[in-house]
């Protein structure tokens, strides 16, 4: 899909090679240039992630290659909150990169991720970020997961993140789902969401128990980013 207006931003590929000049006057690498080991520098793509959630954009960084400096939505267009209308992922996560990009011309990508229970009929979905209301906590949406599981056998459940990327005007999208099950109680202090009651497949530990490292290496995110990444670097 290409979209009507022609973004600003653009993936610069450069080099500066005059090092010991920059040294010698003093000057400071502007924050969209990174220096090298070998002595050259190249420029840093900026790229929006259409998110001010502290928590997925730290989980990002951390994934991106340093050739890339994301910015949060606040950095962009300040504090904004942009209305999830879709009925699906998909839907979701276009309707916040095109936002975005419509009003600042820039690369950017934006995700949405649901929780799929099986036996909730692949509820909470779409609304898993506000399933027990507007105004809901996380604890409020784990708290009505294991009140509608009480008594059921089959725990079965995937956590699915689509990615919506705009780039030079044109729409890709990415996904990543990991597949597990929903634990009777909480377990873990880290992570967010649905972690302390979301076990993947073939792991003891909840995704609240694990590293950061760990959870990108495996999580629904970590594989959708893994595969912009991937198409980032091609393009």
């Amino acid at each position: 899909m290409v979209l009507s207006n022609e973004p600003q931003q653009r993936i610069r590929h450069c080099e500066y090679r005059g090092r010991s000049n920059l040294v010698r006057t003093g000057k400071r690498l502007p924050h969209s240039v990174l220096a090298r080991n070998d002595g050259t520098y190249i420029c840093r793509m900026e790229i929006v992630f259409a998110s001010n959630n502290a928590h997925k954009l730290e989980e990002v960084r951390s994934k991106l290659p340093k050739e890339f400096k994301v910015l949060s939505l606040k950095d962009v267009l300040g504090e904004v909150d942009i209305p999830e209308t879709g009925v699906t992922l998909d839907e979701n996560a276009s309707i916040k990169s095109k936002y975005v990009f419509e009003r600042t011309g820039k690369n950017c990508f934006s995700d949405d991720t649901g929780l799929e229970i099986e036996a909730l009929n692949d509820e909470p979905g779409v609304y898993s970020a506000r399933y027990a209301g507007e105004d809901c906590s996380f604890q409020d949406n784990m708290n009505k997961v294991l009140k509608n599981l009480e008594g059921k056998e089959n725990r079965k459940a995937c956590f699915r993140t689509v990615i919506s990327l705009i780039l030079k005007g044109e729409e890709h999208f990415f996904e990543g789902r990991v597949d597990g099950e929903i634990l009777a109680e909480e377990s873990g202090t880290d992570g967010f969401g649905y972690d302390p009651i979301f076990r993947p497949n073939g792991f003891e530990e909840t995704f609240a128990e694990m590293s950061m490292e760990q959870k990108n290496a495996i999580s629904h995110r970590g594989l959708a980013v893994a595969k912009l990444i991937d198409f980032l670097k091609t393009s």
